[in-house]
């Protein structure tokens, strides 16, 4: 029944018609999007009454967007449209989907749908055993199990009718594995117990077993993913399909769908922060990717607004493309599906920003300088949900490597496979596991001239032997005070007690104190020692949480001076201002120095309003000879340097939002 009314449609020529126009780009050649959605609720009952052409068409002549993204169902799971094969929303004025694929397949946009997939609360509704059953019995009411018949049912079908009828060209699947939860239904739990010989099933953290069953659920998701896309590209090949946050941070693990390209939408608040790390970690993924910035906030800002400036959308922005990725925005639709037009100019402002740095930013590769280890094993035995996030292990460490202006990739063991010799400096933030393969190649790396950086006490007692220090029995949760030159700071968390011999090669970095007395007890705060060809360092204190808890310059001084121990050289430096992101690429053959400007309290304040320009700044490069020219872009304005000792130094006048220096 439902294969007869897509046939039908495609043959009636609903589809065809949306070839007609201009060529569209595909999202792996896109750069810059606008995202809308409203989640259809049952008080929807007139969508599609202001839905119109030149609404549309006023869309696209301001912004002049690569791609629309608009909702056709939300996570309440009533579509948004008049779906034949779907939950429609209660009432429609005409078919709103229509007139938003005719108008943009005419300006050669492309349109992608916002479908929500394993959130669907309406489907649940309607058919109580599709839920996933919770540790306590109860059906799920929002996310779907995977041993029912939901994807084959109502996800396939209505994915092929937004392809077949509609001719969209792809989808945004929301609410996936974010929203996947472990399914106690008996169907799982039979094939969990067949598939480990585990009789008993854990119901919570700490349980036996716990870490086999969530390891069991998170592969039915990528089963599920796997299937739905497949089952899709069967009948409609060239109908492009991502799975929000999947293969990201939120899901930090080798690509195994066959997803088109990778995105998410990072948080509202803390933006910046967040769209540093979310970024980082998806520039080596290897798929085109993009990363959506929401243009209102949750919180209200001074004055009450939670509407977003272009200035701060704009920064949000930058930190997106100085790493090489696409950029979209969340703007809300209105109830009857419309849009707000007084919000369409702010986009408009955000897009010119973009796109006069499209030619030097736009999938950019990043040189290799430093790697911060996301680890996946040991981020999946940490968590106690299937792709939920934890980043306090590296979170702070992270952000104090980029405040201290160090060019730090997010990388996991899959992105270093092969490639970890590139790196001058390996660091492993908090994690208390390694895979023992990976941990054999990141010796034989020191030893082959690599330098590793341990950072806190339960790594750094995996590495006991090649550090060569003796561990004074377990890590205690005493204070201390950490001493790094004249200056202090109260540390918080695990401290390990460490003893080595005077005699030894081991060197003391830093110090632990009882109290914040230049003459109190103390040990090391770090110990550095030669390995082979390389260098290994630990830290023997927690770093990561203490720093997002207090950004203090002592904590990020003492990091960024051992870090210059192991690597004293990078590619670049930039002194003049500590309030600037620099990230390291090439492109087209030139070597770019993107410098973000990240001053203001964007961490704690849901509104920025201004942004306080930077500079001067002075950008020394080495490792590349002497440049035969050097711009500063968009501008286009050339800079003087000087070239000795094989360094070459550039003075920028000074940074608004994002500027990049290119060096040919």
């Amino acid at each position: 029944m439902v294969a007869a009314v897509i046939a039908a449609a495609v043959v009636g020529g609903s589809a065809a018609e949306t070839s007609a126009g201009p060529k569209r780009l595909k999202r792996s050649e896109s750069f810059l999007g606008v995202h809308y959605d409203f989640h259809a609720g049952p008080d929807c009952t007139e969508i599609g009454k202001n839905t119109t052409p030149a609404m549309v068409e006023n869309i696209i002549k301001q912004i002049q967007p690569d791609y629309l993204q608009i909702d056709c169902k939300g996570h309440r799971g009533l579509s948004s449209y008049p779906t034949k094969v779907g939950n429609p929303a209660p009432g429609f004025v005409g078919d709103p989907l229509r007139v938003w694929r005719e108008t943009t397949a005419k300006h050669g946009v492309a349109l992608f749908m916002h479908y929500s997939g394993v959130w669907d609360s309406e489907a649940i509704i309607r058919n109580p055993t599709w839920g996933a059953i919770n540790a306590d019995g109860k059906t799920n009411g929002n996310a779907i199990s995977f041993f029912s018949p939901y994807a084959d049912q109502l996800l396939i079908p209505q994915l092929r009718e937004l392809a077949g009828v509609y001719g969209v060209d792809g989808a945004w699947l929301d609410g996936e594995c974010w929203a996947s939860v472990p399914d106690y239904s008996a169907a799982a739990m039979q094939a969990f117990r067949t598939a480990t010989g585990v009789a008993s099933v854990p119901r919570k953290p700490g349980q036996p077993n716990w870490f086999q069953w969530l390891e069991f659920n998170r592969e039915l998701f990528r089963k599920y993913l796997r299937h739905y896309i497949e089952e899709v590209k069967k009948t409609n090949p060239d109908f492009q399909l991502c799975s929000n946050w999947a293969f990201t941070d939120h899901m930090p693990e080798p690509v195994c769908a066959p997803v088109d390209f990778l995105s998410g939408d990072y948080s509202p608040e803390d933006s910046v922060n967040s769209a540093r790390l979310s970024a980082r970690y998806l520039a080596r993924q290897g798929l085109p990717w993009d990363l959506m910035a929401w243009s209102f906030t949750q919180k209200a800002g001074k004055g009450g607004t939670r509407e977003k400036p272009a200035i701060q959308l704009q920064r949000e922005a930058a930190l997106v493309l100085a790493m090489g990725g696409g950029f979209q925005a969340y703007f809300r639709q209105k109830r009857d599906g419309s849009v707000f037009d007084e919000r369409v100019p702010v986009m408009a402002e955000v897009a010119k920003f973009c796109r006069a740095r499209q030619a030097f930013c736009h999938h950019a590769e990043q040189v290799p300088q430093i790697a911060l280890l996301f680890s996946t094993p040991a981020h999946y035995r940490l968590i106690n949900g299937l792709f939920s996030r934890d980043p306090s292990r590296f979170r702070g460490t992270l952000e104090a490597l980029i405040e201290a202006q160090l060019p730090v990739e997010l990388l996991g063991e899959h992105q270093l496979e092969g490639r970890l010799k590139n790196y001058p400096l390996l660091i492993v933030p908090e994690w208390e596991y390694l895979d023992t393969e990976h941990q054999k190649a990141v010796v034989r790396y020191v030893r082959e001239g690599g330098n590793l950086l341990l950072v806190g006490p339960r790594t750094a007692a995996l590495f006991q032997p090649e550090l060569g220090v003796t561990l004074e029995g377990q890590p205690i949760s005493a204070p201390r005070f950490l001493q790094h030159k004249e200056s202090f700071v109260q540390t918080k968390g695990l401290m390990q007690p460490i003893s080595f011999s005077p005699k030894s090669k081991i060197r003391g970095f830093g110090h632990l104190r009882l109290t914040n007395d230049v003459n109190a007890v103390s040990q090391p705060a770090a110990t550095i020692v030669k390995l082979g060809k390389g260098k290994v360092a630990a830290t023997w204190f927690t770093f990561s949480q203490s720093y997002l808890e207090d950004r203090s310059e002592v904590r990020r001084a003492f990091l960024a001076d051992l870090v210059r121990e192991l690597f004293p050289k990078p590619m670049v430096e930039v002194a003049g201002s500590p309030n600037v992101d620099v990230v390291l690429n090439r492109l087209n053959g030139k070597l770019m120095v993107n410098l973000v400007n990240t001053s203001g309290p964007h961490a704690t304040e849901p509104i920025i309003d201004s942004i306080p320009p930077i500079g001067p700044l002075t950008v020394t490069l080495r490792e590349i000879g002497k440049p035969r020219r050097v711009t500063l872009q968009p501008s286009g304005e050339t800079l003087k340097f000087e070239y000795r000792g094989g360094e070459a130094k550039v003075q920028v006048p000074q940074v608004g939002i994002h500027e990049i220096v290119v060096v040919e």
